[in-house]
């Protein structure tokens, strides 16, 4: 297999793990009736932020490798999910 068609394999891999975290942030967040701690609340809500901001880096950088296989010039992202702090320290 040559590398072309092992980053396309790779790219349908994430496809397929973007499917999986839109289902975990679809799902409801707790399910265990009117008993919920506050902790258990708070991780479960966390766990979907979690699984929503990684889909959305996923879906980036296929879209960064798609281009690249089609020999398109990559494209400046601004926006990011970052914060100031974590922008500025990686300069």
């Amino acid at each position: 297999m040559n590398t072309r068609e092992t980053k396309k394999n790779i790219i349908q891999a994430g496809r397929d793990a973007v499917e999986e975290l839109i289902k975990v942030a679809k799902a409801a967040i707790v399910d265990s009736g009117d008993d919920i701690t506050a902790d258990r609340l708070k991780n479960a809500a966390a766990t979907k932020k979690l699984a929503i901001f990684d889909a959305f880096e996923i879906l980036n950088r296929i879209q960064d490798e798609e281009n690249a296989l089609e020999g398109k010039p990559k494209e400046d992202k601004t926006t990011s999910f970052t914060g100031f702090a974590e922008k500025k320290s990686k300069k």
